[in-house]
């Protein structure tokens, strides 16, 4: 299991259950390497200020992180972690390699309606 404060998801059904019961969910499918680690500050930093988000991650080397591994979006992926957005189930944005706080919040403004 990954050492953060999220929400972790170790199984497919997890997964699945995730997105059924949140509109807007972040996974943040990775390891606890340099890559990954700011991208889990950053989603713990702002999960407060984006109630309508859920936030989570799920450790790569699982097998059932195929769920995120074997997406189309994450095909040509090559570096960790690999971070899905989800609305209403579906994909809406997918990205790979370290990100910053700005880059997290501008994909969440642009895809998810910020509600305080």
């Amino acid at each position: 299991m990954l050492h953060t404060n999220l929400t972790h998801v170790l199984t497919e059904q997890e997964h699945k259950q995730l997105l059924q019961e949140n509109e807007n969910v972040m996974i943040c499918c990775g390891r606890m390497g340099p890559m990954c680690i700011p991208v889990y500050e950053v989603m713990e930093e702002i999960e407060n200020e984006y109630k309508n988000v859920k936030f989570a991650d799920m450790e790569f080397d699982s097998p059932d992180a195929k769920v995120i591994r074997n997406l189309p979006e994450c095909r040509s992926f090559q570096g960790l972690p690999f971070v899905v957005y989800y609305k209403n189930g579906q994909v809406v944005k997918a990205t790979s390699s370290i990100q910053n706080k700005e880059q997290v919040t501008t994909i969440l403004d642009a895809n998810f309606v910020k509600q305080n």
